[in-house]
């Protein structure tokens, strides 16, 4: 019998010699928290002495950790999750530690670091540790690298980072189920020495895609086009929180993305320059400046600017059809359309029916649409004047002069005669 004590005094050197499987005792798995708010969790203050900003994963948190004689030692657990897409709808997912995407997990350039897996889902899994350098036996590929986790083991994965940089984990097991369960994650590995120029603000966000009909809670992972949901770390608009920053703050923003689609993610009122991708740090000489960056699948990018323009600035993808909510592709076109008394003929057969877009989509805001539940309107949340006809992968870039923290502050407040009028005549 493998004590628990024997198990930690072995772990590196059987590691080391090629394994990568490990059944840990009862005590320390009962050591691990589960977080289950779909808040922010506040950011981790920097580590005896690290010159680091931590990151913030908006409406998630980041993985604790403990030291292991020289090791840092984390704990995911792969399970069924219930996660609040936005307030009204809940959705039977898959994910890490109570959460999709799971916790981000946050190193330092150099660190060996020992990452307990445990299996709480129905059917076996492994963890890729996407863009990391490591040895292959601990590449996470199910079949060719490890034997597959099964339901109710723990295997444990070890190695040392040789770089540094924005990088992902997820399974690679069954993965067109489990990926679009949502069982992904972060895996954030920063710089060894100080960075310059410093980061002020550090933001991590995970495109996601999902089909979930209308009235149901559970997302179907045979979909491999027609999605219906697009979200912000597994949330959808108005239920993404903003990315509050400082006028002024030095902002960088990771984005990562294991979807069927790439997504064009474009920031309002900044030019801001590409600083890195899963393969690294962009050299200086080599970033280039942009509006848009473009994510395409299995990728991370980066990008920086300085917060010099106050205000609520829009922050979402250029796919239109990605910032709405429970999009259906097969409505028929119905602009111009005189629509006076259709929906109450065919909702003698469908009661459900709503007649659509006689006079353009925006409607569809400003109406009282009956729904299935569970389900969220097509395009929804308010803003300061008035709806704002967004949903899905859509948020706020709130830049603000003189607040003392980054809670968010609310509406900008315009000063006078800087709003669009209406001009009469």
């Amino acid at each position: 019998m493998i004590t628990r004590r024997k198990m930690l005094l072995s772990s590196a050197a059987a590691l080391l010699t090629g394994g990568v499987s490990m059944l840990l005792g009862r005590r320390q798995l009962e050591a691990v928290n589960t977080v289950t708010t779909a808040q922010t969790t506040p950011i981790m203050p920097p580590i005896q002495g690290l010159s680091y900003t931590p990151v913030t994963t908006l409406n998630g948190s980041t993985l604790p950790w403990k030291w292991d004689n020289g090791v840092k030692v984390f704990h995911l657990i792969a399970e069924p999750v219930k996660r609040e897409f936005a307030p009204g709808m809940i959705v039977n997912c898959w994910g890490y530690n109570g959460q999709t995407p799971g916790p981000t997990i946050e190193t330092v350039e150099g660190d060996r670091v020992r990452i307990l897996v445990t299996n709480k889902l129905p059917e076996h899994t492994t963890i890729h540790w996407h863009g990391v350098l490591l040895s292959n036996g601990m590449d996470g590929v199910g079949g060719l690298n490890q034997r597959q986790i099964k339901p109710g083991e723990t295997y444990a994965y070890e190695f040392t980072l040789h770089q540094h940089g924005t990088q992902m984990y997820h399974p690679h097991a069954d993965e067109m189920v489990q990926i679009a369960m949502g069982m992904m994650g972060f895996f954030i590995i920063h710089p060894r020495g100080p960075e310059q120029p410093r980061i002020d603000r550090d933001f991590c966000i995970f495109l996601g895609e999902w089909f979930i009909e209308p009235g149901t809670a559970t997302p179907n992972p045979n979909i491999m086009t027609d999605f219906n949901l697009f979200t912000f770390n597994s949330r959808v608009f108005p239920g993404t929180e903003p990315l509050v920053v400082k006028l002024g703050d030095r902002v960088r923003i990771r984005i990562a993305n294991v979807s069927m689609d790439s997504h064009p993610i474009h920031l309002h009122g900044y030019n801001f320059k590409i600083t890195g991708t899963d393969g690294g740090k962009i050299p200086p000489t080599a970033q280039w400046p942009e509006t848009t960056v473009n994510v395409p699948p299995g990728t991370t990018r980066d990008f920086e600017f300085i917060a010099d323009a106050p205000g609520d600035w829009a922050f979402h993808c250029h796919k239109s059809h990605h910032t709405m909510n429970a999009m259906s592709h097969t409505i028929p076109n119905m602009i111009g359309v005189k629509q006076s008394g259709v929906d109450r003929k065919v909702q003698n057969l469908l009661p459900d029916y709503m007649a659509m877009g006689e006079r353009g989509m925006a409607e569809m805001a400003e109406m009282v649409m009956p729904l299935p539940r569970n389900t969220l309107p097509m395009m929804t949340g308010k803003g300061p004047f008035g709806p704002v006809e967004m949903g899905g992968m859509f948020t706020v870039l709130k830049v603000r002069d003189g607040i003392a923290s980054y809670d968010d502050p609310g509406w900008y407040q315009h000063p006078e005669g800087t709003v669009a009028w209406r001009v009469t005549e």
